[in-house]
């Protein structure tokens, strides 16, 4: 990839405490059109996640924004290239004349960034090692390996009681520290987002259509069975996009859904869509 053009100025827009987790995606003003990037699941594979930037790098106009869907990281080995390579080229797409918005460049939370920041707290769990056995199960242990520790450890300490976990997790934290920008990004992840014209709302996983957005809960990386069901819009959204399947089946669309799943980190593919700010398809990247 070429290097970034200059520093540009990055404009800041006041946001109110709602807006710090479901940020908005704001339509360019005046001939700009405006896309958005949406990126599946990536789950630590970092050779194409690499592929999809230079992909996308190619590809972006002025106008454009990109959403990453959570789960960057679990089951494939990469964490720590994968959480380098988007601080990456977080830092190419902000340097990119004109003005561009910190909200232009959104990470949501996924079911693997949950866990893993519950995993920082596990010492306070009621059963830590039915807790921990459980996240292993579902893809966490590549996490651990990627900042110097595994399931061996994690069960030591666990059965060490709460000093002992306590000592593992400040142990995690500190490594965690280590990693330039590791830290902010991981805490800073988003709940969801949408577009401001409410054609599309992006989550990681799936919601609950019972609730409004602002009630969702861990629905939002825990409930993509209720994804499937979506058989109307949800609320005032015109379409909903996640980034996680768990049946990993790539490019799906429905009247009110896009799914984008392919299976990356666990011999898939990794998917991103283009879309307009009308909710329209415009492009499909596979790597």
């Amino acid at each position: 990839m070429t290097s970034p053009p200059q520093q540009q100025a990055t404009q800041v827009r006041l946001r109110n405490s709602v807006e710090q987790f479901y940020p908005v995606i704001q339509k360019p003003a005046g001939d700009a059109s405006g896309r958005i990037w949406a990126v599946g699941a990536v789950h630590g594979e970092i050779y194409k996640l690499e592929m999809l930037h230079d992909a996308l790098a190619a590809k972006l106009q002025p106008g454009d924004r990109i959403v990453y869907l959570g789960n960057l990281i679990g089951h494939g080995y990469d964490t720590v290239e994968v959480l380098n390579e988007v601080l990456r080229f977080r830092c190419w797409f902000m340097a990119r004349p004109p003005f561009v918005h910190a909200d232009d460049f959104i990470v949501l939370r996924g079911q693997q960034e949950e866990m893993f920041q519950k995993l920082l707290q596990i010492q306070f769990a009621a059963e830590p090692q039915d807790l921990l056995a459980w996240m292993l199960e579902h893809g966490l242990e590549t996490t651990l390996l990627g900042y110097g520790t595994d399931a061996a450890a994690a069960f030591k300490a666990a059965r060490e009681g709460t000093l002992g976990l306590t000592y593992w997790t400040t142990d995690i934290r500190k490594r965690l520290k280590e990693q330039p920008g590791h830290e902010t990004l991981i805490t800073k992840l988003k709940r969801a987002a949408y577009a401001d014209t409410k054609a599309l709302l992006f989550v990681s996983a799936g919601l609950d259509e019972t609730k409004p957005l602002l009630g969702q809960t861990d629905a939002l990386w825990w409930a993509p069975r209720a994804f499937e069901q979506i058989s109307a819009p949800y609320r005032e959204f015109g379409r909903v996009v996640r980034g996680f399947d768990p049946e990993h089946r790539g490019f799906v669309e429905t009247d009110y859904t896009y799914s984008l799943d392919g299976g990356a980190g666990r011999g898939g593919v990794l998917i991103s869509a283009c879309l307009s700010f009308d909710g329209d398809l415009l492009e499909i990247l596979t790597v």
